[in-house]
């Protein structure tokens, strides 16, 4: 990580491409380092590994990304390279709150009592190894997916949140499930779900692509909208997040209204792989001990 910041520390922005080249030089790799590939075999090794220093840096906040696929470092970066720290690891990161929050939220998604970054390895099972993991990886394809949704423009967004919601299982199996109504005269509706063919029972959406909160007047606009079409069920959906007051609201309401920000749309996408490719696969696998003592029933010692 710390390289990273120092090929950005003149505060003029690099293209991926750009960086790659400046580590490369100066770790003076060989084109059979370049070439060298994760145990996968899917990806190289090398630049695998700077994705992953580089959404760390991001998620401190030390390096930003001014346009798609260029990397920049921050003020707080620059402070941090005057500090010198050795080394700067994901301990040095976790004084910074925004990065303590990514890793805390990553750990909160395993079922199982994962191990603290500071423990030993060995003191982890491979199983929770594993485990915990796949979990980063989960946080951190999220993060990135939540600031990738935040730049369709809006008329994809909406496509987007019906294509999602179709996929979750909203619709069935129906022909033309989803559909994007929104636009002049959309009377506050931007999406219809249609729950059976004949269409006789419906959800509105509202869809918001937005970089502030969402509050309460805009969830009561939206109510007001469902109350016009005499339906009892919506789905709000904003790129960004509900204030506490929105929140609140929505939760008292006699109609049923689901509140459904960036990072939760982010994570639906995630789980049923929209907007996800697949690199690699592992299958976690024990003995099948019913296979052994059937074996050994039938044959004897």
């Amino acid at each position: 990580m710390k390289p990273i910041l120092e090929a950005l520390a003149d505060g003029n922005p690099l293209t991926r491409r750009e960086l790659l080249g400046k580590l490369e030089s100066r770790f003076q790799l060989t084109d059979e380092e370049k070439a060298r590939l994760t145990p996968s075999g899917r990806a190289p090794l090398f630049t695998t590994r700077v994705s992953w220093a580089v959404a760390y840096l991001k998620k401190a906040g030390l390096i930003a990304a001014p346009q798609r696929g260029s990397y920049q470092i921050t003020q707080r970066g620059k402070e941090v390279l005057k500090q010198n720290p050795e080394p700067l690891d994901v301990n040095f990161l976790m004084q910074f709150e925004e990065f303590k929050v990514f890793i805390e939220q990553s750990r909160a998604g395993s079922t199982s009592a994962l191990p603290e970054r500071e423990t030993p390895i060995a003191k982890a099972t491979p199983s929770e190894t594993l485990e915990q993991a796949y979990q980063e990886l989960r946080a951190a394809v999220i993060s990135e997916l939540v600031e990738k949704i935040r730049e369709v423009p809006p008329k994809a967004f909406e496509r987007l949140v019906v294509d999602v919601l179709v996929k979750i299982g909203y619709g069935g199996m129906n022909e033309n499930a989803g559909m994007v109504v929104g636009g002049p005269g959309d009377e506050g509706i931007d999406g219809i779900i249609r729950l059976d063919p004949l269409g006789l029972e419906q959800i509105y959406l509202q869809v918001k692509q937005r970089t502030d909160k969402v509050g309460r007047p805009q969830v009561s606009e939206f109510v007001g909208a469902l109350q016009g079409k005499g339906a009892s069920k919506g789905i709000f959906v904003t790129s960004s997040e509900f204030t506490k007051e929105a929140q609140e609201y929505a939760a008292r309401l006699n109609v049923k209204v689901v509140l459904i920000d960036g990072r939760k749309l982010a994570e639906l996408m995630f789980d049923y792989g929209i907007g996800m490719a697949v690199v690699a696969q592992y299958q976690v696998k024990r003995i099948d001990s019913d296979y052994f003592a059937e074996l050994i029933g039938e044959l004897g010692p």
